[in-house]
């Protein structure tokens, strides 16, 4: 099972390196999945995520105070109105549109009442 949690958390530290680099691709949920495959797996590589000096700042931050940076949240913020604005632009039926608007608007919610790193 060890080697599972170890190969679910390298995947997760790909998918957050890729967020780095790409816009609208999520890099913190990966980093704090990633964190959270390594504590079960591997003290090691925990430590050396943790300890990172540009990966391990928001993993702290969350793990500490349940807090997201300003710059996260607005560039989240900034993310689901794109992702909203294309779906409006697409033509997407209404009922997908109320949907969406559901559960963006809820993820906004919980990122802006997060205290700020």
């Amino acid at each position: 099972m060890k080697y599972l949690w170890i190969a679910f958390g390298v995947l997760a530290l790909c998918f957050a390196v890729v967020g780095i680099f790409l816009p609208f691709w999520p890099t913190v949920p990966f980093l704090l999945l990633s964190a959270f495959c390594f504590a079960r797996s591997s003290e090691r590589l925990h430590t050396w995520l943790i300890t990172h000096p540009r990966l391990g700042p928001p993993i702290k931050d969350w793990a500490e105070r349940g807090a997201i940076g300003v710059k996260a949240k607005i560039f989240a913020s900034i993310s689901m109105i794109a992702t909203f604005s294309v779906s409006i632009a697409l033509g997407l039926s209404g009922i997908v549109l109320l949907a969406q608007a559901l559960v963006l608007g809820a993820v906004a919610v919980f990122i802006w009442s997060r205290p700020s790193a």
